[in-house]
């Protein structure tokens, strides 16, 4: 009997080269040889943890992929990985310039905009809830032409990052009242008050978020403050 009918948990052959967890298993032909079945989430799981050599072996061996395995390589910063990838015929789509700008991976992001990797949404994946922010992303995508709208702000807020709030804010990127609700929903009191301080509209989402959140030094403020609440 096989190992993978007696251990059903092994039968998802993508958990064994997953970011976390490659480096202690065994190589991937054991697996293989031992009745796992694979997707292209094998060759995604390798490119999301940087894992080159694995994503090389599984794709030699018949592995199918999509144009996920770009993508996760560009949301682990994994230049080199995306770079093989494309080389050897994966395709991608605007997900690979989402992942590497939420990932904060400028260089890769720049990398497939100068080879042609297409992106369509706004750039407020550049700053979302992740730490630092990633102005410097927000920055060269939104000088190359990439579109931002309100929720590039309400992100930037709901993340706790003021610094790049200010910035979007001063170079003319619009907002309205998410953002001062998404402020007051990650419980950033500073956020709220400097949006607040530059004419931020805001409406009882702010109260309700802080509310609902638990963020009461927040909500004590936006009511004294004479935010609308319900």
């Amino acid at each position: 009997m096989r190992l993978v009918e007696i251990f059903p948990s092994i039968r998802d052959f993508s958990i064994r080269i997953d970011r976390d967890h490659f480096g202690e298993d065994p190589h991937p032909l054991w697996a293989r040889e031992h009745g796992c079945p694979w997707d292209a989430s094998t060759c995604h799981g390798a490119a999301g943890g940087g894992h080159l050599e694995v994503l090389q072996w599984a794709r030699e061996h018949g592995c199918p992929r999509d144009a996920r395995t770009c993508a996760f390589a560009a949301g682990g910063g994994h230049l080199e990985v995306l770079q093989w990838a494309r080389e050897h015929g994966c395709p991608w789509d605007a997900s690979t310039c989402h992942g590497a700008a939420g990932g904060g991976h400028l260089e890769v992001l720049q990398w497939a905009r100068e080879h042609g990797c297409p992106r369509d949404a706004p750039i407020h994946v550049a700053v979302r809830r992740k730490v630092g922010g990633h102005l410097e992303v927000l920055q060269w995508a939104h000088a190359h032409g990439c579109p931002w709208d309100a929720l590039t702000c309400s992100s930037a807020a709901g993340g706790g990052h003021v610094a790049v709030l200010q910035w979007a804010h001063v170079h003319g990127c619009p907002w309205d009242a998410s953002t001062c609700s998404s402020a007051a929903g990650g419980g950033h009191l500073e956020v709220l008050q400097w949006a607040r301080e530059h004419s931020c509209p805001w409406d009882t989402d702010t109260c309700w978020r802080a509310e609902s959140s638990g963020h009461l030094a927040v909500l004590e403020w936006a009511y004294k403050h004479d935010c609308p609440h319900y």
